[in-house]
């Protein structure tokens, strides 16, 4: 006797077989509201989470501010490394420069500073973003107290450092605002 084929085996298909789909979806647990309302479209992002709630909400104007700060920083940088008597000149409006290594020194002390500004502009990390906003302003706040006590010793007074001191009190208003922007809790949205 021959033997009889079986008949030929019908695939289901569960993409488009919808309440197969809602009961696969049912029993993982996903397409429903989570406790915080959201509706989780897969299980991996059920488990990881929404990463929308990980992103910094920026400020309007941050990182134009830490490029314009990036660019200052690495400007007198140079400027110091390279030419510390005009630096000087520039700053004391005609004081003579006893020794060039003062200069130098602070000019490679704000290069450091310059490169942590430029890697904290392509970052996306809150804490980076803080911590150099908070450095700036400590930088501008000690660089205001110490160009007001030379001033007060030296009793030179001339619109450069005045333009400076002016200058210095405005960075660090800015720089704190972005600091506390950036470190404020975003709403719930």
């Amino acid at each position: 006797m021959a033997a009889k084929q079986p008949p030929p085996l019908m695939k289901k298909h569960s993409q488009t077989d919808l309440v197969s789909r809602l009961k696969t979806r049912k029993i993982l647990g996903v397409g429903g509201e989570d406790d915080d309302g959201e509706v989780h479209r897969s299980k991996i992002s059920q488990v990881l989470g929404n990463e929308i709630k990980f992103t910094v909400r920026e400020p309007l104007g941050l990182r134009l501010w830490q490029f314009v700060s990036a660019v200052l920083f690495s400007g007198i940088a140079i400027m110091a490394l390279a030419f510390p008597d005009q630096l000087y000149d520039a700053v004391f409006d005609g004081a003579q420069v006893t020794s060039k290594t003062p200069i130098r020194l602070y000019g490679g002390a704000l290069l450091s500073i310059s490169l942590i500004m430029w890697n904290a502009l392509y970052t996306a990390e809150k804490v980076i973003i803080r911590w150099t906003l908070l450095t700036e302003a400590c930088y501008f706040a000690v660089q205001f107290l110490v160009v007001t006590a030379t001033l007060a010793e030296t009793g030179l007074v001339s619109m450069g450092i005045l333009l400076l001191l002016a200058s210095r009190l405005l960075f660090v208003a800015i720089s704190i605002y972005y600091y506390y922007q950036v470190g404020r809790k975003p709403k719930k949205v």
